[in-house]
């Protein structure tokens, strides 16, 4: 019989799609992917360290993992207890330390090695830690086939971040820039879509860092990775994520005017509208940089629609500062964000920094700044009402005959729709609007199609 598998997967799309990659280097052992931990032979935690007490709520479902392990033991059964990804790979040791139950840790660029630490955890030789940054490349050691179920897949192409805001963890957790071989990313995605995948989304810490070898020896940015894709016959959509300001070259704004299977929807986060708060984010653009990086962008296609990343209450924020951010705001016109109180993360320099804001503060102002942001996605929304755009149906609906996709600028679209038009890309005239989704009806060709 298989033996089971669970992961609990938090945080970024990065730790989605490694998931997926444990779940197939593990297959071979015999472990097959469940959704329930309970009788599970085998639980893995891919954590993320970004949000605030990231780590305490990872030694929360360690307390309640610990109960089921325990409950299996016994019955003479066992878990095989595992915690990767940013909070294994900066807290290591403290997770073995303060969860001694823990068969193993290992970081996110060494779950390729994870058949030889199952097999020494199932030997009983004691903990598994492994958060090295190794010097081969964990995409080298990884299949190139992938188990995909479904119309849309994230691709990872870049790891990793130089840039060292002062806030962030990643260059901790990540490690340095690394990307990879264009050949293998495209390889990658021929076989995404040799498996019926219709969108695929490059993913990257800074992904428009990208500059992957080609076999000729010379180096691809983005941009032209994005080109060679969009030959890939049967491939329909392409996004990526998370884009870096500083480093949207002109190849990439030419990209977005001239790829048409590249959808016209960015994320691109500023994350404050003050020039000396970005100074001391270390963010290396400011204010007006990205007002005429935004400007190039709509140029080059004017239906381009962006989402951002904002952090109120950053160490020194003042009400100006945060005026500041709030007219930026109201010019971008985003129709979609993610906003949030900023945080300490230990071992950042902001952790550090003198005039650290008030709770309280950072509270009132993500409440403007929310109401803000989510009028503008609503207005965003609101204004889709009557057009007809091509949906990419790939899930069921709450309710019984409902599917739901997602439009080119990454809208949820609910509609009534057969089951055998799931995974397809149909027309579909939006009726009405809300904060969080649109509400659609398929073009009558769709429909006679089902008929």
């Amino acid at each position: 019989m298989a033996k089971k598998l669970h992961i609990k997967t938090y945080g970024c799309q990065m730790n989605v799609y490694d998931s997926e990659r444990i779940a197939e280097v593990l297959g071979p052992l015999g472990f097959e992917a469940v959704d329930d931990a309970n009788g599970a032979d085998m639980v893995i935690l891919n954590t993320c360290h970004i949000r605030e007490k990231a780590a305490e709520k990872v030694y929360s479902e360690l307390g309640r993992l610990r109960v089921q392990k325990e409950a299996m033991a016994s019955e003479g059964k066992r878990m095989v207890l595992a915690v990767t990804g940013c909070v294994a790979q900066a807290e290591g040791e403290e997770v073995l330390k303060r969860a001694p139950f823990v068969d193993m840790v290992f970081g996110p660029q060494t779950y390729h090695r994870l058949p030889q630490m199952v097999a020494e955890a199932a030997r009983a030789t004691g903990q598994q830690l492994d958060t090295d940054f190794p010097e081969e490349s964990k995409f080298d050691a990884l299949t190139p086939d992938r188990k995909v179920e479904g119309a849309t897949a994230f691709l990872s192409i870049q790891e990793g971040c130089d840039k060292f805001c002062t806030y962030c963890v990643v260059p901790y957790t990540r490690g340095a820039e690394f990307s990879r071989p264009a050949a293998q990313v495209l390889d990658e995605a021929r076989t995404l879509v040799a498996a019926g995948v219709q969108e695929i989304t490059f993913l990257g810490q800074n992904v428009n860092s990208y500059h992957g070898e080609a076999q000729d020896g010379s180096e691809w940015g983005l941009a032209r990775l994005i080109r060679e894709a969009a030959e890939i016959d049967g491939l329909e959509r392409i996004r990526f994520t998370t884009s870096y300001p500083a480093e949207v070259d002109d190849d990439l704004i030419k990209a977005h005017g001239e790829v048409e299977k590249l959808m016209p929807y960015l994320h691109l986060p500023v994350q404050a509208g003050s020039d000396r708060i970005l100074k001391a984010m270390n963010r290396n653009h400011s204010v007006d940089e990205y007002r005429a990086l935004v400007d190039k962008l709509r140029i080059a296609r004017p239906d381009l629609a962006l989402s951002s990343d904002f952090i109120v209450g950053f160490p020194g924020e003042t009400d100006a500062d945060f005026r500041d951010t709030m007219k930026l705001v109201e010019d971008m016109r985003f129709i979609q964000t993610y906003s949030f109180k900023y945080s300490p993360r230990p071992g950042t320099p902001a952790a550090l920094m003198d005039f650290q804001v008030e709770d309280a503060v950072k509270a009132e102002r993500l409440s403007e700044l929310q109401a803000l942001l989510n009028a503008q996605t609503l207005a965003f929304n609101s204004q889709s009402i009557g057009k007809t755009m091509p949906v990419l149906l790939d899930r069921a609906g709450k309710k019984t005959g409902q599917l739901v996709g997602r439009s080119p600028y990454m809208q949820a679209v609910v509609v009534e729709a057969p089951e055998q038009l799931l995974n397809r890309i149909v027309d579909v005239t939006i009726t009405s609007a809300g904060p969080n989704s649109l509400m659609g009806e398929l073009n009558l060709d769709d429909r006679k199609a089902c008929a």
